[in-house]
């Protein structure tokens, strides 16, 4: 089998497609059984071509893959895996792909934590496939974490990585509005659909991921208002919320947070484009 052939063509052939050549050798060593590092490491990639039995059914599985990449779908959904910090999470069709400009979210919330008296409760409202909520309880086990999601599509999804990784976080199926009546907690992540409805999008997400979790009204501050209404219900006083937006909606946010919230704060996600807020809930 000629590997460096078959990623040269699919390299090719993706790139073409407007997408990263990454996508080709990852997809290879996905096939194969590798991580992207390993398939660039002669010795695995000795071994797993090694144990293949059949090479056309990698060459014609590889051009089927490419093939579908090309016409935009989700690399994540292609392998059935996205990495979210030390999270490798099953996900596919039905739930948001977690992205990596998220973890500074979840970076500076653990360390709020970590100045906290346990047990943390933990809300994540929205929590998709789990990648927030899952952190939070791996990383910091002084914490006692809700999952609330409302697409039972999606739900599915977060029920295989609670299973993998942490089986005490609670999984609520509900809207953010109703949720939970009677519950406090310490500590609300929240990652709404914020997206303006006529906002376009590349062709991989706006034709493949769930167009729920993504579009949050004619000025995308439609659900992000109602996870902010419900996180200040959900809250203790004193209580934090970390939600995350669009880089031009902080000051919008920021207003709808200052009913009931306050030390309200914009951060800048890894990329440095300021994507989330923080806030602290007042004397209710």
């Amino acid at each position: 089998m000629q590997i460096k052939a078959l990623i040269s063509e699919g390299k090719a052939q993706i790139e073409a497609a407007g997408y990263s050549t990454v996508d080709a050798e990852i997809l290879l060593a996905h096939l194969l059984g590798l991580t992207r590092m390993e398939l660039h490491n002669p010795i695995a990639l000795e071994r797993a071509l090694a144990e293949v039995t059949d090479e056309s059914a990698i060459v014609d599985g590889y051009a089927e893959l490419v093939k579908r990449r090309c016409n935009h779908e989700p690399v994540q959904y292609l392998t059935g895996t996205a990495g979210f910090r030390n999270l490798d999470l099953v996900v596919g069709p039905g739930v948001l792909v977690p992205r990596p400009e998220t973890e500074g979210l979840v970076e500076e919330v653990l360390k709020h934590i970590a100045n906290l008296p346990g047990p943390v409760s933990v809300i994540d409202l929205g929590a998709g496939s789990g990648a927030m909520a899952i952190s939070i309880a791996t990383e910091a086990p002084n914490t006692h974490v809700i999952a609330v999601e409302k697409s039972m599509e999606a739900i599915e999804w977060l029920k295989q990585n609670v299973a993998f990784y942490d089986e005490s976080i609670r999984i609520f199926q509900g809207d953010v509005a109703d949720v939970l009546e009677g519950v406090k907690c310490d500590v609300v992540v929240a990652n709404p659909p914020y997206v303006p409805d006529s906002q376009p999008l590349p062709k991989d997400v706006a034709n493949f991921e769930p167009a729920i979790a993504l579009f949050g009204g004619p000025d995308g501050l439609e659900l992000p208002k109602r996870f902010i209404e419900a996180a200040a219900r959900l809250l203790k006083t004193g209580g934090l919320l970390a939600i995350e937006h669009t880089e031009t909606q902080g000051a919008a946010i920021a207003k709808l947070l200052s009913a009931d919230f306050n030390q309200i704060a914009l951060h800048q996600d890894l990329t440095g484009r300021p994507r989330w807020t923080s806030a602290i809930r007042g004397n209710q």
